[in-house]
């Protein structure tokens, strides 16, 4: 056993000497002189060393301390080594609601989340920020929680405080998971909130007046990227932040495929999109018109950006159609109602090209799991061919002109 006369007065050699105490504690003196407080101890097996401070900083007294809070941990089958580098991470990164928020932005740009989305995340965030973002996340209850959330309520933005509450759940669940909380109190929430109406996205699905839209953007006289990305958008039916970002890398012209990175999707997994013989035809028209980028639809401005995320809608204002009647991203209401109309096709297989997210836990890994991808081919070529027919009801069929003699029509 030590004492403070002996680990005052303990001198250094030429090589490192151990002085022990008791219960793996030990004093290491080094030839320079410093004096170092260890912990010896075993963990699953392993001999393990756990620094507890230089003397006389630390003192003989603090040093068995801290051998006992590591004894104490090991009876709990917890690493004390383990533990002080969890101890680090959390104290470094800080443990309020607006430090752990913005290691969770941080997280989403490196998983390559898009500009917008983080935009969103950080406009959302800062309707809590002043309420609870300086505040341990440990500590925070759901009657807090609940506050900022009826502030949002009061001004009749239900949509917004569903997409808040969803929000700070994001954040409190990456504090669980980093070891800064034990628990996520917005669940306890779930019931609480006015639910916001369901508002569909304006989309055209009469049959007559999709053909009259089809006629409509082929007589469209803006630019030919537009044009073409207006053309191609109902033949595949994807968002269109997928369709504006398309890259060349993506398609297999020769099997007839674009294959989206999760990233680029809003669900985060792949997606596979069968390619009809009009959409390829105007894929490869577009090569000559990208201008050698790696877009499809480049801006007009830079071959290194794409297309501006207002060009199709802007385009679809400048056709008469009013942000009421249509949008870019109702090309894909507009599949979904006439595929399930027909009664053809697998409803499985129509959401799956849709990719739509299923509710369901089982169900979406069963749907994960069945692609329907020989169905979705036909139903992909199938739906082009009704498009065209839709198209071509209502265009002018020229009158015959009949033979005639002298001047007269038989």
């Amino acid at each position: 056993m030590l004492n403070d006369t002996r680990v005052r007065n303990a001198r250094p050699a030429d090589r490192p000497v151990k002085l022990s105490d008791s219960g793996g504690l030990h004093l290491l003196i080094q030839p320079n002189g410093s004096k170092l407080w260890r912990l010896a101890y075993r963990f699953e097996g392993k001999q393990k060393t756990l620094a507890i401070g230089a003397y006389p900083t630390v003192t003989l007294k603090h040093a068995r301390e801290k051998r006992d809070d590591a004894r104490r941990l090991l009876a709990d089958h917890i690493d004390p080594s383990m533990q002080r580098r969890l101890e680090k991470l959390t104290a470094a990164s800080g443990n309020t609601f607006r430090a752990v928020a913005e290691e969770v932005l941080v997280k989403l740009e490196r998983e390559g989340r898009v500009d917008v989305t983080l935009a969103k995340k950080r406009w959302l965030l800062d309707f809590a920020y002043p309420a609870i973002g300086e505040r341990p996340v440990a500590e925070i209850t759901a009657l807090e929680v609940l506050a900022v959330l009826r502030k949002v309520e009061a001004r009749g933005r239900y949509e917004t405080t569903r997409r808040l509450r969803s929000t700070c759940g994001m954040v409190f669940r990456y504090a669980i998971a980093t070891g800064r909380a034990e628990r996520d109190p917005s669940l306890d929430l779930r019931g609480a909130l006015t639910a916001p109406k369901v508002v569909h996205r304006p989309a055209i699905v009469d049959p007559a007046e999709i053909g009259a839209l089809l006629r409509a953007i082929e007589d469209y006289d803006g630019l030919p990227l537009t044009k073409a990305a207006l053309k191609l958008a109902p033949l595949v039916f994807v968002r269109p932040g997928e369709l504006r970002k398309a890259e060349w890398a993506e398609f297999d012209l020769e099997h007839a495929e674009w294959r989206i990175p999760a990233a680029k999707m809003k669900m985060r997994r792949p997606h596979r999109v069968p390619l009809s013989k009009q959409a390829l035809a105007i894929i490869r028209d577009l090569q000559a018109l990208s201008r050698g980028g790696w877009w499809l639809f480049p801006s007009v401005h830079s071959i290194s950006r794409p297309m501006s995320e207002n060009t199709l809608n802007a385009a679809l204002r400048r056709l008469g159609y009013s942000k009421d009647q249509m949008t870019a991203h109702g090309f894909k209401g507009m599949a979904s109602t006439r595929l399930n109309e027909m009664g053809c096709w697998n409803p499985d297989a129509i959401e799956r090209q849709l990719a739509h997210q299923e509710s369901d836990d089982v169900r979406r890994a069963y749907m994960h799991a069945a692609e329907y991808w020989p169905e979705r081919v036909k139903m992909m070529q199938a739906w082009a061919d009704y498009l065209d027919e839709l198209r071509d009801a209502g265009k002018l069929i020229p009158l015959r002109r009949e033979p005639s003699v002298g001047g007269l029509t038989v």
